[in-house]
């Protein structure tokens, strides 16, 4: 599920659009307790689809990334078809930098620049919590978790590998995530969502580098369908 992590500016564009990057100065509270009790998969099935976009949806972002060396800016489009697949378009100013993928689950299809995946995508699992959306369980997962009126907080801990999900409802829902391997933190995203639970703005932080990832969404609309070139490389 874990990929290594460098940080390289010819393809930072393509980290951008699949979320990777950000720092924080402190370390946000835990999300699910240590202690917490065991769940049972058909709730965590159905607290992972809640969070789901249905049909196909086209959202549009600004990204900003911060590091040691400065900022980088750029604008993003996202589009999603039921159930997981993604379809990303991301560049930085005056269009320069350009770089796309297809994502379907936790697995690259394809992306342009060809290596960008391999060598920049910490944890997919990160990359959907910035969209607002969650992970299913792998198989064979120890599952921990509890759902009470204003949130559900829930765990899967996978070999070496932990993801934590926090889902708060109220008047500025929220969807943070957390992914541990051997106990180091990957990353952490904290996104805003709005009433609909579409993303409103989210930010990843990996404190290794450290950066952080700023998304801010500008649109979301729900076309009837894309057309199949789209998922093809070299479509645009």
């Amino acid at each position: 599920m874990l990929q290594r992590f460098l940080l390289d500016r010819r393809t930072v564009a393509l980290y951008l659009a699949v979320a990777v990057g950000g720092c924080g100065p402190k370390a946000p509270p835990v999300l699910v307790s240590p202690d917490a009790a065991p769940a049972s998969e058909a709730d965590v099935r159905t607290w992972v689809r809640e969070t789901w976009a249905q049909g196909h949806r086209l959202d549009r972002f600004r990204w900003q990334l911060r590091d040691e060396r400065g900022a980088a800016g750029g604008r993003g489009t996202v589009r999603f078809a039921a159930p997981d697949s993604v379809r990303l378009d991301v560049a930085g100013p005056f269009g320069a930098g350009r770089a796309a993928a297809v994502v379907v689950g936790d697995s690259a299809v394809w992306t342009d620049p060809p290596d960008a995946i391999a060598r920049l995508v910490p944890s997919y699992p990160l990359m959907w919590a910035m969209f607002g959306m969650a992970r299913m369980p792998p198989d064979g997962a120890e599952l921990s978790g509890r759902r009470d009126s204003t949130a559900t907080t829930w765990r899967y801990v996978a070999g070496k590998d932990t993801v934590a999900y926090a889902r708060t409802t109220g008047a500025a829902p929220r969807l943070r995530a957390e992914v541990r391997q051997a106990g180091r933190v990957v990353g952490r995203v904290d996104a805003t969502l709005g009433a609909d639970g579409r993303p409103v703005s989210a930010r990843l932080t990996v404190p290794s580098v450290p950066a952080r990832l700023d998304l801010t969404f500008t649109s979301s609309a729900t076309p009837p369908a894309f057309a199949p070139d789209l998922w093809r490389p070299g479509q645009h």
